[in-house]
């Protein structure tokens, strides 16, 4: 082995071991419980982020976890065409020939899509590969394959013939840049600070009399159709049936009554605009209103407003100018509303009146709700499910339809004679007339992305063929793991689907974990400047660094806070697992033929007689640490499963036992040295496969240094740990009343350290410690291993009292007493005086802090971090600034 861990020597050569020989493959005819996870598909114009790593990291814990407990798994993956984002980066590119879409004609331009995606739609794979992934590569999907076309095309006429896909003029979130509707789920809404502008509305027929509407909008006044009050206000029954002037266009509008107006909000009268508010455009239905679309599809207006060609937002500075000129304008107020952006364009959403396609969703909604409250689909954190019902119990038809070119053209067919219908053929000629496909056309728009991304669980394993073996054993699949973000745009129409086309919910398990964020609690983001990249900690630091970092701060549902120096401690880490390593190896060697693959397979064999008290507490805390983290993985416990694994390694494992065990492997007798090392490797080999999930690369990298595996096995096939068996614990008298007692013991080697720190003794200086034991049984039992506790205390000796310790430092622990007698060690008085002036400059340190603290300005503007931090630095001194009292209070006796 090499003196330093190099992770980029080792994670290339083990990433090409995994796929060369195959260790990622799923066999539905070979031995095993299924167990399906299908990879959330990361957009094909994508590339890894914070969010990805978590993510992604998450799922392959889960896999290789899974697959080490001998379960038949599969991790499928994919990535999504993602229509919008696609077409945009394409024509991007065309944009710099100075060409456009429209130049090269549908056709064209979508081969140039799918020349791109050849070319470059392998780098979020390549990614992923990178992290340590062991998805199924061989079986990799993507949404716009035939055979997930296929899907698409089956669904949607299926959904058509049942009336459950319909075509009609709504109100739809309209992105002028991408020149396509939305779904409300791809409207981001986001804070703005803005205007609301009160205009006087003249009263038709009534000299000098006007009405004081309200609009955070002006430059869709002249749509307005009519302005609205509610039938209770008394203020406005003179207005009943009456008619106002639209400013500046001087066209006459009702006065309609609706109890859609809150007699509370503004002035109680509302302008209705039925072709540009989702609100207004429901009024104007049930007022039988004219919808008048004033704006084109770029955001300009049209020759309806009266001011043809202006960009909307040039439009509202001039109207609003207009309106000052005519006298219109009331008062300007500033207003904060919340408005809605392309999630793709980040452009302002205009609402929009637009012929689309939709599916009705609560027919659908319906028994996917009752899949989950019947507990065949739970969510993982539970809350998650309240969050699921709320969205589900209030749904809306899905606006279906995207005015793009790149994606799964709506197989819906309309001949010259009128007749239209859905098919997943292209029709060579008219069900109903006959005529020849030269006088039928396709519907020009396509799919909502998300429309191939609700059949994924399925369509990805082989649907809609019958005889799918895919399907058959793997679906429904196990665990979906997925950020809250997409509960509705994702995981909600999966289960709508699965309970649709396949009967069954397409998952058993939802896991939703949290949102990557800064160190501040901001989420990460390029406009903000915060964001990280996994592939500069893979650099830096490695892979294993990078995931065991992320996972030991997961919990479900609960956001991550990371910086930099986050990833320090996977890679401290690794450091302390690799030189562990080295020294076993190292000492190995002294064993006539000592055979790690034997230990890896078939266990050990003890002699109780020579076990010694830390050998069983080692033994013990193994099987404890299984038990947690087997349990904390069934329970999605990340954060659990990592922090167990990292204080047994760390703690017990390296800091203690491999300390106690040099005592035998520098100077013990063959018999004992040999069977430390049979505890060392069997030992560590379980922390290995517990650590493998996590940390696969420096695992598969010390499984075949070390010699626990042949040359073709990998680690992921080895079994998962158990812990030892009662018959075992039973003869080797490993029990928890003995690891409590190793636990006590370390407790006050640790306090004895800590009393010499404070003492100002040097580590290197051999002092006489005195231990006070509360009872003769304990006092016996340190005394048996007193070289050992000398050892650790680095003390010349130990002297046993019966009577209680006074007269010097001390401290009490579970096992009693331990102090440092300090005659002769220190000049008392020069000690009583640095201890003094010590006292006064923590105390200088807590004033500091505690004005802080008692600063009202401080606190309200001050990031919550930060005064954690404060109040956690205050509780530090106090118990410093009291443990030195305590020693010089004890030094003055």
């Amino acid at each position: 082995m090499d003196k330093h861990f190099n992770p980029a020597k080792i994670e290339a050569k083990w990433y090409e071991f995994w796929e060369k020989t195959g260790q990622f493959k799923a066999d539905p005819e070979q031995p095993g419980e299924p167990y399906c996870i299908v990879i959330p598909p990361p957009n094909v114009t994508g590339i890894l982020h914070m969010g990805h790593a978590l993510n992604n990291t998450v799922q392959d814990v889960l896999a290789r976890w899974r697959r080490m407990q001998g379960r038949n798994v599969l991790w499928l993956p994919g990535t999504d065409h993602a229509g919008i984002a696609t077409q945009n980066v394409v024509e991007k590119a065309l944009g710099t020939d100075g060409k456009s879409r429209q130049d090269l004609g549908r056709e064209a331009f979508i081969d140039r899509v799918w020349q791109w995606r050849f070319q470059y739609g392998d780098t979020i794979v390549n990614q992923l590969k990178k992290l340590g992934c062991s998805c199924d590569w061989s079986r990799e999907r993507f949404t716009m394959d035939e055979g997930l076309s296929r899907a698409v095309a089956e669904v949607f006429c299926s959904l058509y013939e049942e009336d459950l896909v319909y075509r009609g003029n709504y109100i739809v979130n309209w992105s002028p840049r991408c020149g396509t509707a939305l779904a409300d789920d791809e409207s981001e809404h986001e804070p703005n600070e803005g205007h609301l502008w009160h205009v006087r509305y003249p009263v038709a027929g009534q000299p000098d009399a006007f009405v004081e509407i309200a609009t955070t909008r002006p430059e869709t006044l002249p749509g307005d159709t009519a302005v609205a009050v509610n039938p209770k206000d008394e203020r406005y029954t003179h207005l009943h049936g009456k008619y106002v002037i639209l400013p500046l266009s001087n066209r006459e509008i009702p006065v309609v009554v609706d109890d859609y107006v809150e007699r509370d909000f503004g002035t109680g009268v509302v302008k209705i605009t039925p072709a540009h508010d989702p609100n207004d455009f429901f009024v104007g239905q049930r007022h039988d209103l004219p919808a008048l679309n004033i704006m084109n599809d770029d955001g300009t207006m049209n020759e309806h407003s009266g001011y043809d060609g202006l960009d909307r937002f040039e439009c509202r500075k001039k109207i609003v100018e207009d309106l000052e000129k005519g006298g219109f304008i009331v008062r300007v107020e500033p207003y904060t509303n919340s408005v809605g952006h392309c999630y793709r364009c980040d452009t302002v959403i205009e609402p929009r009146l637009s012929k689309q396609w939709f599916v009705r969703m609560q027919p659908l909604a319906k028994p996917a709700m009752e899949a989950v409250r019947s507990g065949r689909v739970k969510f993982t954190p539970k809350r998650y499910e309240n969050v699921y019902f709320t969205w589900m119990e209030n749904i809306r038809d899905w606006c279906i339809s995207r005015q793009i070119w790149w994606g799964h053209r709506i197989p819906v067919y309309t001949c010259t004679c009128g007749h239209e219908w859905a098919t997943p053929a292209t029709p060579e000629e008219c069900p109903k007339c006959q005529n020849s496909s030269e006088e039928i056309s396709q519907e020009t728009d396509v799919l909502d992305t998300w429309f191939s991304s609700w059949l994924w669980p399925f369509s990805t394993l082989g649907w809609p063929e019958k005889d799918s073996r895919d399907l058959k054993f793997y679906y429904p699949t196990s665990d979906l793991v997925t950020a809250p973000d997409i509960i509705f745009f994702w995981v909600a129409r999966m289960i709508m689907a699965g309970c649709k086309f396949m009967n069954e919910p397409p998952f058993s398990n939802v896991v939703i974990h949290g949102v990557v964020r800064d160190s501040e609690g901001r989420k990460m983001s390029k406009s903000l400047g915060n964001s990280i990249d996994p592939l500069d900690i893979i650099s830096k630091y490695s892979a294993d660094s990078l995931r065991f970092s992320l996972m030991q701060i997961t919990a479900p549902g609960v956001d991550l806070h990371v910086d930099m120096g986050k990833f320090e401690i996977g890679r401290n880490f690794a450091t302390k697992i690799w030189n562990a390593a080295r020294f076993m190896m190292m000492h190995a060697e002294k064993v006539p033929f000592f055979d790690w693959q034997d230990v890896a397979a078939n266990g050990i064999k003890l002699e109780p007689s020579i076990l010694r008290d830390d050998d069983k507490h080692i033994l013990y805390a193994c099987s404890k640490t299984i038990e947690t983290v087997t349990s904390s993985l069934g329970k999605y416990r990340f954060q659990d499963a990592a922090l167990a694994i990292y204080d047994f390694i760390w703690a017990n494992f390296c800091d203690w036992y491999l300390e106690y065990a040099k005592g035998n492997l520098y100077g013990g007798d063959d018999v004992r040295l040999r069977q430390t090392m049979l505890i060392l490797a069997d030992v560590f080999g379980k922390a290995l496969r517990l650590l493998h999930p996590f940390m696969p690369f420096i695992t598969e990298e010390l499984w075949h240094a070390m010699g626990f595996g042949d040359d073709e096995e990998s680690i992921m096939r080895a079994p998962w740990p158990k812990p030892y068996s009662a018959s075992q614990n039973s003869k080797w008298s490993v029990s928890e009343e003995i690891y409590n007692f190793v636990e006590s013991k370390r407790e006050m080697i640790t306090a004895g350290r800590a009393l010499r720190a404070d003492s100002n003794l040097p580590p290197s200086q051999e002092i006489t410690f005195a231990v006070n034991a509360i009872s003769s049984k304990v006092q016996n039992k340190m005394q048996e291993d007193l070289e050992y506790i000398k050892k650790a205390l680095r003390a010349g000796s130990i002297e046993f009292s019966s009577e209680p310790l006074s007269g010097f430092p001390f401290t009490t622990c579970a096992l009693g007493a331990i102090g440092i007698p300090l005659e002769g060690l220190v000049d008392v008085e020069a000690e009583k005086i640095r201890i003094s002036e010590e006292i006064n400059k923590l105390t200088g340190f807590l004033k500091t802090v505690e004005a802080k603290l008692d600063n009202e300005t401080f606190l309200s503007k001050a990031p919550q971090k930060i005064i954690d931090q404060q109040k956690a630095r205050r509780e530090e001194l106090l118990a410093d600034i009291e443990r030195q009292k305590k020693i010089l209070e004890l030094s003055d006796k």
